[in-house]
């Protein structure tokens, strides 16, 4: 009966990033939350403190996130995003959050804090 549920999470999960990548971009260079949720989702086990370091994916999805924003605009939705991501998941532990990029060897062109200001991204 698990392996049911468990292949039925599987294919959500599969039709969700089918569904981001075939959806066409709003505009050349813009980022959606689409993008930064599918790049960051192999994280929450890492920021929610089940996981000692961040998994391979993870890292791979920062590197992707540090990659799309092109301009101030594009990085201060990227921030966004990701600030509305965390809000889905309580017990997130902000140390783990803000040395994400560092553990990962990939800084990003915002710092990674609950409270950060995404406006004053240059």
């Amino acid at each position: 009966m698990a392996r049911k549920g468990g292949a039925a999470a599987a294919a959500v999960v599969v039709l969700a990033a089918l569904l981001v990548l075939a959806a066409p971009r709003p505009a050349e260079g813009a980022v959606t939350c689409a993008e930064v949720d599918l790049n960051l989702r192999p994280c929450v086990g890492y920021v929610t403190g089940k996981d000692a370091a961040p998994p391979a994916e993870c890292c791979a999805g920062v590197r992707r996130i540090r990659a799309l924003p092109s301009g101030t605009a594009e990085r201060r939705q990227a921030c966004e995003c990701v600030k509305q991501a965390a809000a889905r998941f309580p017990g997130l532990n902000a140390d783990a959050i803000r040395v994400l990029p560092a553990q990962c060897g990939s800084p990003l062109p915002f710092p990674l804090t609950l409270n950060f200001d995404c406006t004053t991204i240059p």
